[in-house]
């Protein structure tokens, strides 16, 4: 999995190859595609078809009839705001990669319950940051974190190194000049 997973939002599917390009030319493999809009199963499908080597998932799933949706669309990943049971069983079943939103003692307890060990926490800079994710690490070291929501590129390094961090999400690349954005996140990982 990449250390990065940018939040897509695509309104028009037209938008879809020029942004997984300007992702991929900036040296970021992987981009997931959030359910907001009505042509995000399209844009998915797109996606698959036009870069198969890239990493696309879906994100915003919030029930099952979007995880099979995104499943059927080719998503090789699913995200959620939060955790779905429904979800979460349809992912197992379906032996694709499910990061739940997770922020409470509770809900990560129950996604360990469903097998899972790898959580989105989000939004991460209202739930604490990386204070918070520290925390949570004491009880629970067999989990991994992808913290979306307040990451950046002032946050990045800071977040990626603490050793609890699977990867990090968020929309802060694709605002402004893509490419650009992508190379300077890559500039920083590879500090």
């Amino acid at each position: 999995m990449d250390k990065v997973i940018p939040v897509v939002v695509i309104k028009e599917l037209e938008q879809t190859e020029p942004t997984l390009k300007a992702l991929k030319d900036g040296g970021v493999n992987c981009a997931e595609i959030t359910f907001r809009t009505a042509c995000a199963e399209s844009a998915i499908k797109l996606g698959v078809e036009k870069f198969p080597d890239m990493n696309i998932g879906a994100g915003t799933v919030i029930n099952l009839a979007q995880a099979k949706k995104a499943f059927n669309a080719g998503a090789k990943f699913i995200v959620s705001p939060g955790l779905s049971v429904s979800v979460a069983k349809f992912c197992k079943k379906k032996n694709i990669p499910y990061f739940p939103g997770c922020v409470t003692p509770t809900e990560i307890m129950q996604a360990l319950e469903l097998g899972i060990e790898i959580v989105k926490f989000f939004p991460a800079n209202i739930y604490g940051g990386l204070k918070a994710l520290k925390a949570l690490s004491a009880p629970f070291p067999q989990i991994k974190f992808i913290p979306t929501g307040g990451v950046d590129l002032t946050n990045l390094t800071e977040f990626l190194e603490f050793d609890k961090v699977y990867a990090i999400g968020g929309s802060f690349m694709m605002k402004g000049d893509i490419v650009e954005n992508c190379k300077k996140i890559n500039e920083l990982l590879n500090k």
